[in-house]
């Protein structure tokens, strides 16, 4: 099961992180997908750069997997900017983040991952840090505090979330550009299955990469891990110099990855719903623990898929699984 989680759910493996850094584009013109979003962020960074200035405060938000760190990336390049990575966990001390920020050079970026995790004491840091590019921090205690004054350098956050509704009002309401990343379609994840095929020396048919794209999830990230894992088996499992979609239906039936992208932790889910609750609606801190997973990862990396496929329904009573699903599921018994 524990496998089944790292290749088809959106958690970022330490496999991903070496990988995306091969595989990530770097240019606007290489971005596949998206196509609203990065007209829209082309005509905000030629702007900025006309005017010679930083741009805007930016927050991306949607599933994980999706390009939010990837484009972090592509605007530092388009920008000519040096961009620094951290992410709302790794900063657990307002010391740290004032170190972060005093070594912002002028136009620099700051792209904050998860930054819904930021702590209360950090996140106050950042807000006169946004707003004038100033922070106050006191020294000493007692009779002997005293306020010192520090002015930053104009720099741009970039700042990337999984649950924009977590956000504090203060700290959504200093950003001045929004954008939303959502599923991709199998035909854009086709070509960026292929773009990555070549870029590993993977020789794949046409066809075979949208096999690949429609069990994706709509995310690249997971087209890209289960690319890596039909290579593994065209590599010990078959002759053919072209991996094609044979091979890639015969892999997809090892690991269990249906034709919708489902494996056997989403159903599992939806049988639980179905045979324990009765289809539901059932409270998502009960689902969680008849599951023995964290409510957060249910919500963050399980739900968003079948929510957007229609296989699960959000009520005011809890989760409902759908006509759709109990199809899916009746199918396969």
């Amino acid at each position: 099961m524990e496998e089944l989680k790292r290749i088809v759910l959106n958690q970022e493996t330490e496999e991903d992180r070496v990988t995306s850094l091969s595989l990530r584009p770097e240019r606007f013109k290489d971005f596949i997908g998206q196509k609203d979003l990065i007209d829209n962020l082309r005509i905000a960074v030629q702007a900025a750069q006309e005017r010679k200035e930083p741009l805007e405060h930016m927050l991306f938000s949607g599933p994980p997997g999706l390009g939010k760190t990837s484009l972090a990336h592509i605007i530092s390049h388009e920008m000519n900017a040096r961009i620094t990575v951290t992410s709302g966990p790794a900063i657990e001390r307002a010391g740290d983040f004032i170190g972060i920020l005093t070594n912002l050079e002028q136009g620099d970026i700051l792209f904050i991952d998860e930054i819904h995790r930021l702590s209360k004491t950090v996140e106050e840091f950042l807000y006169p840090a946004m707003e004038s590019f100033k922070i106050d921090f006191v020294v000493d205690k007692g009779p002997y505090a005293k306020t010192i004054n520090f002015t930053l350098k104009p720099f741009t956050l970039i700042g990337a979330t999984t649950r924009s509704g977590l956000l504090a009002s203060p700290l959504r309401d200093r950003f001045g550009i929004f954008h939303h990343l959502d599923f991709y379609a199998p035909e854009d994840l086709a070509v960026i299955v292929m773009n990555a095929a070549r870029k590993m020396s993977v020789s794949l048919e046409d066809s075979a990469a949208l096999e690949i794209a429609r069990r994706a999830r709509g995310t690249p990230r997971i087209a890209i891990r289960l690319l890596k894992r039909v290579r593994d088996f065209a590599q010990i499992l078959s002759g053919k110099k072209a991996v094609d979609p044979a091979i890639v239906l015969d892999a997809m039936a090892r690991l269990k990855v249906d034709s919708l992208g489902l494996d056997e932790f989403d159903r599992k889910i939806l049988h639980v719903i179905l045979d324990t609750y009765n289809g539901g609606p059932v409270g998502i801190e009960a689902l969680a623990a008849t599951l023995n997973e964290e409510v957060d990862t249910l919500v963050d990396v399980v739900e968003p898929y079948l929510l957007k496929a229609g296989f699960l329904r959000r009520t005011s009573r809890g989760r409902e699984i759908t006509e759709k699903a109990r199809q899916q599921l009746c199918s396969r018994t």
